[in-house]
């Protein structure tokens, strides 16, 4: 099975370790432990020919974890704790005396896959932390628990227990006969193009979503659905689910404002590809380039 970029695969998450505080204290004083320092949703790496990850040592590093705004488990493998500390409360000058931090857009191909999809892991339930730090039905502070996997409202008479979320969003491969669809928003990189994609809203079926935005942003209706797989995409907060659909005609509108243009392009087109401002295809790292890439391998 294919491994997506930011997909944690088989990583053991340790559920069963988030409530046993024994556990994670000693763990938190383990030299072998690894600690994954997010500041302002950024992440510390060694610049080198590449980027490599610049872990912290539990030992030398403590003042910081007591420091931490929120000390996340993100689980266990081969006996090594993984832990994420968001230390954003630090001003800049303290955060470049670590090191540098970078955003996971500009370093996340460029890493090993696993080492990526921590990164996405932490900053993900970083970036939910740093958004629900009050309570959404009676506004009281919230505290952490569950070794950074829950949040609990404050107010005894609340005590409302929040969990992390994550946003559905479908991204759909549109082909009509031995062509496929190719759009780009004007907010994209200069050339970019990609396939469709957006939000899943509340009552639908994933299928009746991939339809539904297909005819709003182009105007094709489709057919022949089909579920492709599926990425965690952490800017900030998303689940793409892939899909493939077959559209009735090539004959499309832009009539929403959302695409800038579109085209129907050939396999050899794509391999053809300039990759620069006039034409390029989606970021590698991305299930859109997967779907893309799969279609001109058919």
């Amino acid at each position: 099975m294919h491994t997506y970029f930011y997909a944690t695969g088989d990583f053991d998450r340790s559920t069963q370790h988030r409530e046993d505080h024994g556990w994670l204290k000693a763990r938190l004083v383990d030299p072998t432990s690894r600690l994954y320092p997010v500041w302002r949703l950024r992440h510390l790496v060694l610049q080198d020919q590449s980027p490599k990850l610049q872990l912290l040592d539990p030992i030398a590093q403590a003042d910081l974890i007591a420091r931490a705004e929120t000390v996340i488990l993100l689980g266990v493998e081969g006996g090594v704790a993984h832990f994420a500390l968001d230390l954003s409360v630090l001003d800049e000058d303290a955060a470049t005396e670590l090191g540098d931090f970078q955003e996971l857009r500009g370093i996340g191909p460029l890493l090993p896959q696993r080492d990526g999809a921590l990164l996405a892991y932490a900053r993900g339930l970083a970036y939910w932390h740093q958004r629900h730090r009050y309570c959404g039905v009676c506004g009281a502070p919230t505290e952490v628990k569950a070794a950074g996997h829950q949040r609990q409202c404050t107010d005894r008479d609340c005590a409302t227990v929040q969990f992390p979320r994550t946003d559905p969003a479908v991204i759909m491969r549109v082909t009509c006969g031995n062509k496929i669809l190719m759009a780009r928003q004007g907010m994209w990189p200069q050339g970019m193009h990609s396939v469709l994609a957006g939000f899943v809203e509340p009552g639908e079926a994933l299928e009746d979503t991939v339809a539904r935005e297909v005819f709003e942003e182009v105007g094709l209706r489709v057919h022949d659905i089909r579920y492709f797989g599926s990425q965690p995409w952490p800017f900030p907060a998303s689940l793409m689910l892939g899909f493939t659909a077959e559209a009735e005609t090539e004959k499309f509108d832009l009539h929403d404002g959302e695409i800038e243009s579109a085209r129907w392009m050939t396999r050899m087109e794509l391999l053809n590809s300039p990759e620069d401002e006039s034409f390029r295809l989606p970021r590698a790292d991305s299930i859109s380039r997967r779907l893309i890439e799969d279609w001109v391998k058919l």
